[in-house]
C-alpha cells in the first residue's frame, strides 16, 4: 500500500512512488513544468514538501493536497484535518532597502540546468555579515526560504507583480 499523501510529503517521494506523478503535477499546475528539469528533480524536489510546492505554484496547500490525493485514489481531507497557515501580510523590513551585493535569477539558473539552492549557497559564502543576496524568480521559492531560515539567515520574500518574486537573504 502506498503511503498517505500529506502536506509534509516530499515531492521526490511522490515522483518516485507514483507512476506518472510528474505529469499529474504539471496538469494540476503549469508552474510545475519546472519538474522537467533533472537538476530540480534531483535537488529541490528532495527537500520540497507538498505544502511548499503549493506556495511555489501559487495555490492553497489544501487544494494541491486534495488534487494529488484524488489523482492517486486517496480520500480527500477537509480543512479541519490539516493545519493550514495563512500567509500573513508581513511588513517589509528596512534592511531590504540596502543594495544587494549579489543577485541571482532562479529561472535563468533552472533554464541552464543549474541548481538555485547550490548557487545561492555559493553566493552566501562570498558575502560578509550584513550583506544581502537577492533571488529573483517567477515563483515564491518556499523550499529555499525554509532552508535559509533554518540556517539562521534573515529572509523576506515579496511578490513584485504577477510574474516576479524578490527574495532577500541577509547574512
Amino acid at each position: 500500500m502506498k503511503r498517505e499523501i500529506t502536506l509534509d510529503t516530499k515531492i521526490a517521494d511522490l515522483l518516485n512512488g507514483y507512476e506518472g506523478m510528474k505529469d499529474i503535477l504539471i496538469e494540476i499546475n503549469p508552474k510545475f513544468k519546472k519538474l522537467n528539469n533533472p537538476i530540480l528533480r534531483r535537488t529541490l524536489a528532495k527537500v520540497a514538501t507538498v505544502k511548499q510546492a503549493s506556495i511555489v505554484g501559487g495555490m492553497r496547500p489544501l487544494e494541491l493536497l486534495n488534487r494529488l490525493r484524488e489523482a492517486v485514489g486517496q480520500p480527500l481531507v477537509g480543512v479541519d484535518e490539516v493545519e493550514e497557515r495563512e500567509e500573513e501580510g508581513q511588513k517589509a523590513p528596512e534592511w531590504i532597502e540596502q543594495t544587494p551585493k549579489e543577485i541571482l535569477d532562479a529561472n535563468r539558473l533552472l533554464d541552464k540546468d543549474k541548481n538555485p539552492l547550490a548557487e545561492a549557497n555559493r553566493a552566501l559564502k562570498r558575502l560578509k555579515k550584513g550583506d544581502i543576496l537577492l533571488i529573483k524568480s517567477d515563483f515564491k521559492p518556499e523550499p529555499l526560504i525554509d532552508e535559509f531560515l533554518k540556517r539562521g539567515y534573515r529572509v523576506y520574500s515579496s511578490k513584485m507583480d504577477r510574474e516576479l518574486f524578490n527574495t532577500y537573504i541577509k547574512i
